[in-house]
């Protein structure tokens, strides 16, 4: 009994270690990592400010293709397209191109995306170099709620 305790003692602490939930790791041992280089990973908004905003891409940042996108907004509320609802809309991604001005219809085309079951994020596949996106929100029939409603930013897509 004398020899068992420390061994029992000793496999109790392996265990607990083994049963750590705090760290996780990928089968090659090494921690998980998000396959975007970003420069800042959140954009901070006013719940004052009206408006739309990309939610984890700023300015300037540095990220592989593809490329996740969060989109967000302050003072209207997303809803599916269809219904013409005041102060309800959804979104649109415009690659490579400017935003649509107030009551024109948003295009649906290669460069015009369109979120119209009300989505709030999508992964893009991009081609490496610089890159605008603009973010368009419109009413339930496409209509651009125009320049107030939008958010263009540049990106740099790297290999």
């Amino acid at each position: 009994m004398k020899h068992l305790t420390p061994f029992l003692t000793s496999l109790a602490f392996i265990t607990l270690i083994a049963c750590n939930p705090s760290v996780k790791e990928d089968e090659n041992n090494k921690p998980h990592e998000s396959s975007q280089e970003q420069t800042t990973t959140t954009t901070t908004t006013s719940s004052t400010t009206n408006g739309v905003y990309f939610a984890n891409l700023n300015e300037g940042d540095k990220v592989k293709s593809p490329v996740v996108v969060e989109m967000g907004i302050n003072g209207m509320d997303v809803e599916a397209a269809g219904a013409m609802n005041e102060g309800k809309g959804h979104h649109h991604i415009i690659v490579d191109g400017s935003f649509e001005p107030k009551g024109t219809m948003v295009p649906k085309d290669e460069t015009h995306l369109h979120y119209g079951q009300g989505q709030t994020s999508d992964t893009l596949a991009l081609t490496p170099g610089k890159h605008t996106l603009t973010l368009q929100f419109a009413n339930g029939m496409h209509q651009s709620y125009g320049e107030e409603w939008s958010k263009t930013i540049t990106i740099m897509v790297s290999e």
